[in-house]
């Protein structure tokens, strides 16, 4: 989807080198001593939430003319691979909330920029993407939420699900139908900014293997009134487009978090099997254990240098789902491989909570899956193949 450059934003090397020294100590200093704690208690971290305020991190790709840090995205997914390699959850608190800010930048009106960015950039707001359905997830045009025309409002009905801030949130980027009968579907879907409120409800928790800590809840809507300004763009059937639009940076972020995961579990694998020993020696020393640590290095390599072609496009403002889809697929197999691989290195020990594989290896799996399955992205990279090398 066209999008404004954004090469201005560039930073020069000290610049981005001091950015990523505050958040490693950061990381360090107040977060990996409490992240297992909390990941397996699936508490919230509040007092992490307020540092990131501080930090910027909810304003992270927000221009800086609205109040954000107005980051480049080759910035931004080095910001979000450090984060994963402590603690995943974290970065799915200010990912989807940042989708929903390049959304309203990019295709809302300059009334709702002015309205919504300067809250969203100091974390004040923050904001769900509510895109996927009970019934409909990667088949965004299989959605039935409806909204319903009633002088200046829309009237919502519809439940959506696996919501990430949906609790937590003030606020959710709301896919929905205003033309039921339009061909093709996509033609009669509209993206709202839901700001909660009577008829907005959190249904539910939603209970998951990993990820945890973070906050995925179904939210109901029974009559729930939006005024008809929060329509972003004002034009009703765009939504569709809107939704695509932000998912080349949800996949970016996501191809990010792999390599973040990949990462730490090379790391993990690396530190303790230098300290294992077995048959008097160190198990790093024995083929088996060498073999496995370079294939889990080279795709940690792999995978950051498809992150950053990604980036690099998105930066350009040139089309970049096919770049995105390879990103985001490649990488996060190197996630789910790097993962496994790290705990049979750790042998019982990566089986137990104390170590930080365990969480990784139920962590990785949803890589795969958000933000559009790899079997999603595979079909996607090859349509863009062809499109893009005509015969």
């Amino acid at each position: 989807m066209p999008r404004e450059p954004r090469s201005a934003n560039q930073l020069d090397p000290a610049e981005e080198a001091a950015l990523l020294e505050t958040i490693d100590r950061w990381l360090q200093n107040d977060v990996a001593p409490h992240a297992l704690e909390l990941e397996h208690a699936d508490a919230y971290p509040e007092t992490m939430v307020e540092q990131m305020k501080k930090l910027g991190l909810f304003g992270a790709t927000i221009p800086q003319r609205y109040g954000g840090l107005g980051l480049p995205i080759l910035t931004y997914t080095r910001i979000v691979s450090k984060v994963c390699e402590v603690w995943m959850s974290l970065s799915g608190i200010f990912n989807s909330h940042l989708i929903v800010a390049a959304m309203i930048e990019r295709d809302g009106t300059e009334q709702q920029k002015e309205r919504f960015l300067p809250r969203m950039a100091s974390g004040e707001m923050r904001a769900a993407l509510a895109l996927t359905e009970p019934d409909a997830g990667t088949d965004l045009q299989g959605i039935r939420m409806r909204a319903v025309r009633d002088g200046g409002e829309y009237v919502i009905h519809g439940t959506k699900t696996w919501i990430s801030n949906g609790i937590h949130g003030h606020c959710a980027a709301l896919l929905v139908r205003t033309d039921p009968e339009a061909q093709p579907p996509r033609r009669g879907m509209s993206m709202f900014i839901a700001e909660k409120g009577e008829g907005f409800v959190v249904s539910r928790k939603l209970e998951k293997l990993g990820y945890k800590g973070i906050d995925s809840a179904e939210l109901s809507f029974d009559g729930y009134r939006v005024p008809a300004e929060n329509l972003i763009g004002g034009v009703e059937g765009r939504g569709f487009h809107n939704a695509v639009g932000g998912l080349e940076l949800g996949r970016i972020n996501v191809a990010s978090r792999s390599v973040g995961v990949a990462r730490a579990a090379l790391m993990q694998a690396l530190q303790y099997a230098q300290q294992r020993r077995t048959f008097g020696k160190p198990i790093c020393e024995h083929q088996a254990i060498q073999l496995k640590l370079a294939e889990m290095a080279t795709r940690v390599e792999a995978a950051q240098a498809l992150v950053e072609r990604a980036a690099e496009a998105y930066d350009a403002g040139r089309r970049c789902d096919m770049e995105a889809g390879m990103a985001k697929y490649f990488a996060s197999e190197a996630a789910m491989e790097n993962s496994a691989e790290s705990l049979r290195i750790h042998g019982a020990y990566g089986y137990s909570k104390e170590f930080p594989v365990e969480r990784l290896y139920r962590d990785a799996p949803l890589l795969c899956i958000g933000e559009g399955t790899n079997e999603m992205q595979r079909i996607i990279i090859s349509r863009q193949l062809v499109e893009r090398n005509p015969a």
